[in-house]
């Protein structure tokens, strides 16, 4: 009992800031995470360079020496999901395809390399004449990047061709706009670190910036559109002219062309033409010091894309000045009165007499107009932040630091957050755009490998109990495996994040899909339509929560999907939580981590939960499942995916199907059964199921003994057999239903009990058939769904049965009363 009701650490404890978990911080802190699709440059990053539409040449399956024209219907990382031109709207041909091994080329590629394009078996009948047919799909077709599918850059996500020693220019926006050469010290997610040429031991200069960044570019793109290359002024003096010469001759011969493809920065905001003129006044916000918003005045104009501002100081003895150049579109620049409209504090010049400041008397002071509206944007509320919702952000402070974020507050596009940072001084509200590329969504520093700022002092419930459901002979805890495989990580060659690898796919519910006996399908239509794209553990994670809650019973799902203490480990160890009659569950779930694996390990959970295989995953079902699920029945169907393509291990066929679940050893099945009265869910005696009668919603006693463990490789039929001739074991699905044989279960008038079989052979399906033969039939879902086996029938007392079924007295006492009656004909019948 201890060992499962295991306290949680105590707050503030060094393993819980070394463990920090957003899923466990959002349901303390009681807020949300702001929506994926909020962050744009993020979902600009995932992309692989393909898109759905573009047409490839691909190998034939069934003749690998012709090709046909295929359509992208998806992308998920380095898969493609392919549809061959024919089918139509037709999605049972769909394919998925590695970009890395598979046979994939450009349009043109047969015709150039002499090969064969030939209509594939399955839809000859429908295209007659194939050249035809050819010029009418390939007419305006957008081919896949023939760069993409061949060469170096074959399979890889764009992105990581940003790799470090990568050179780019960014253009100096604190006094011109001259460009210099800086080098790529670190690429996480795209967010890059730069380190000026020419500086290449010292780090007090580096800048981090997001690849899209508008002052940003690729090597050229200076000399391409007038600008020199020049070092800025704040580290020209740190070298005399001739060393920046030498650095810059050494630059240009050595420059080849770059490994960075152009069209990587075609997403880049288009830059566009300001109306602003020198002397303009205007409230901006300091992108170093982004706290407060402050008077500010156009200082210079260098043409129709940037312009200068100045941050206004009226003190006569200043020494510094915070200017910085702007575009149209630059974030943190507003019309004279903004801040009083939106009711928010303007703090008034250094050196401005009072505290009251007034527009109309500054201007009038100063003798300069106020930028006319026109000149600024338009402002949007559409972008999906509320308040209290939590992200993650770069910390102005120290840009190396990326931090939890919290809204506090929103107008128009603008947020203001507040930042768990590092520094013992609290850091004030930072005011940042919706579209800023300083800010991200939760678990994206998990998924590209940075360390995220913990939250100075975790918020946990000391001495929190909850009822753990897990393996009881649990050789490690949850929590030295996950240690564990953070080391592995950390110590594995493969542990470079390369974009895109990490990166899930919409996963979409498919609510017409059958649901099984586990899901209710009602809350599965209340369901999103999708979750994701995002990192695979987040939105896998997110997936598996949803469906547990949309269950009947959702820490019986939880039991379903938990990993077996011996099962082969594939992926990534996950914490995922239930919530059932008042009680808290816990279990350890295996996800995985990369894209590639992502369509499998749906399709495999939806056949442990024995649903439709489509009933959620990355491929959207509109009219018609694949499966054809919506004709079967309810028992044919759970039979047909939870039975006939699965072989049982220590489980009776009516139990539930787990296609990876291991050898298991006979000595653990006694400790099983004290372990059931720990998970108990509290019951009412009079609670009615809906799980329909026939589907196998608890069946199954648990595991045999090693002459069934030695017989794994029979058919599933002659297992069956077996079990019966053995155990009397009958599987539920088949044979619940059935009255009790006489064979087995012999009533006499006396109320004696005589006993064919040995209780303590007894399975789940044959308590389950005793109990159903006496006035007791109603409480025979409860032994059903709790695995009750004679074993453990036999260990029942009154106590316990009042305890851990929420019986009430009157119910308790009958039900003893024949769990009594079989005790006494046990000691009579077989204890000796």
């Amino acid at each position: 009992l201890n060992r499962c009701l295991a306290p949680l650490p105590d707050a503030g404890s060094s393993t819980e800031e070394m463990e920090f978990n957003w899923d466990e911080y959002l349901e303390d802190t009681g807020a949300t995470a702001a929506p994926h699709g909020s962050f744009k440059h993020v979902d600009t990053s995932l992309q692989n360079g393909f898109a759905p539409g573009m047409k490839l040449e691909v190998a034939v399956k069934s003749d690998q020496n012709t090709y046909w024209v295929a359509t992208i219907i998806t992308t998920c990382g380095q898969l493609l999901l392919l549809r061959y031109d024919g089918y139509g709207e037709d999605r049972k041909a769909d394919f998925w395809c590695d970009i890395m091994t598979a046979d994939l080329h450009p349009i043109g590629w047969c015709e150039q390399n002499k090969k064969i394009l030939k209509v594939p078996e399955g839809i000859k009948d429908k295209i007659p004449d194939q050249e035809e047919f050819l010029q009418q799909v390939l007419k305006g077709a957008c081919s896949a990047p023939a760069n993409l599918l061949e060469g170096l850059h074959r399979g890889k996500n764009p992105l990581d061709l940003i790799a470090p020693g990568s050179q780019l220019e960014l253009q100096n926006i604190r006094d011109s706009l001259e460009a210099w050469i800086v080098n790529v010290v670190e690429n996480v997610g795209g967010r890059l670190k730069l380190r000026y040429e020419g500086l290449e031991d010292s780090d007090k200069f580096d800048q981090w910036l997001f690849y899209l960044d508008p002052f940003l570019h690729q090597v050229g793109w200076a000399a391409q559109h007038g600008y020199s290359l020049q070092p800025p002024s704040a580290i020209r003096s740190l070298k005399s002219e001739a060393d920046w010469q030498e650095i810059l001759k050494k630059v240009k011969e050595e420059e080849e062309e770059s490994s960075i493809p152009t069209d990587l920065f075609k997403d880049k905001p288009v830059i566009g033409v300001h109306s602003f003129s020198e002397g303009m006044k205007l409230e901006a916000v300091d992108p170093t010091a982004p706290f407060v918003i402050s008077p500010a005045t156009v200082l210079k104009v260098y043409n129709e894309k940037y312009f200068m501002i100045e941050i206004d100081d009226l003190r006569p003895d200043r020494t510094t000045s915070q200017s910085y150049i702007c575009h149209v579109n630059s974030a943190g620049i507003f019309p004279v009165q903004w801040s009083l409209k939106n009711g928010l504090h303007l703090s008034p010049p250094p050196g401005y007499p009072g505290q009251d400041f007034d527009w109309a008397d500054y201007l009038k002071q100063c003798g300069a107009e106020a930028a006319p509206q026109s000149c600024f944007p338009s402002l949007t509320s559409d972008h999906g932040f509320k308040e209290n919702m939590k992200l993650e952000a770069v910390n102005p402070v120290d840009p190396e630091e990326v931090c939890i974020a919290t809204v506090t507050k929103l107008k128009d596009s603008y947020l203001w957050l507040q930042l768990e940072a590092g520094s013992k001084k609290p850091v004030p509200d930072c005011i940042v755009s919706v579209e800023s590329m300083n800010i991200f969504p939760v678990g994206w520093c998990e998924t590209n490998g940075y360390q995220l700022r913990p939250p100075r002092k975790a918020i946990v419930n000391k001495q929190k109990k909850i009822a753990v459901v897990q393996p009881e002979k649990q050789i490690l805890s949850s929590r030295t495996v996950h240690d564990g495989l953070k080391n592995q990580e950390l110590n594995s060659s493969d542990s470079v994040v390369i974009n895109g690898k990490y990166c899930c796919p919409k996963i979409y519910f498919n609510h017409r899909c059958f649901s099984g006996p586990y899901l209710n399908k009602g809350r599965i239509a209340e369901l999103p339509q999708s979750v994701g794209p995002g990192n695979c553990v987040l939105v896998l994670k997110e997936v598996l929560t949803l469906l547990i809650n949309a269950a009947y019973k959702p820490s019986r799902v939880l039991r379903e999907l938990q990993l077996d203490e011996e099962a082969v480990w594939h992926g990534h160890g996950e914490t995922l939580k239930a919530k059932y009659k008042g009680k808290s569950y816990r279990a350890t779930v295996e996800v995985v981590r990369t894209a590639d694996r992502v369509a499998d390990f749906c399709r495999k959970t939806c056949i442990k939960l024995e649903c439709c295989p489509n009933l959620f995953g990355p491929q959207m079902v509109l009219d018609k499942c694949s499966e054809n699920c919506s004709v079967l029945t309810k028992t044919k169907y759970t039979h047909y995916y939870g039975k006939r393509k699965n072989k049982r291990i220590g489980r009776p066929p009516g139990g539930h199907s787990n296609l990876e679940v291991a050898m298991k050893k006979p000595n653990k099945r006694r400790k099983r059964r004290k372990n059931f009265f720990v998970h108990k869910k509290k019951r009412s005696s009079t609670s009615v199921d809906n799980t329909p009668a026939g589907s196998p919603q608890g069946s199954g006693a648990e595991e045999e003994d090693d002459q069934d463990e030695s017989e794994l490789s029979h058919s599933l039929a002659q297992d069956r057999d077996k079990r019966k001739r053995k155990l009397r074991t009958f599987s539920f699905s088949d044979d619940e239903n059935k009255p009790p044989s006489p064979k087995d279960i012999k009533m006499e008038v006396a109320e004696k009990l005589q006993l064919d079989s040995n209780p303590l052979d007894w399975s789940v399906a044959d308590v389950v058939r005793f109990l159903k033969s006496t006035d007791c039939a109603p409480l025979a879902r409860i032994f059903l769904d709790q695995e009750i086996d004679g074993q453990a029938l036999l260990l029942l007392t009154l106590p316990t049965v009042q305890e851990c079924m929420d019986l009430k007295l009157g119910p308790a006492i009958k039900l003893c009363h024949h769990i009594e009656r079989v005790k006494l004909a046990f000691y009579q019948q077989f204890a000796n």
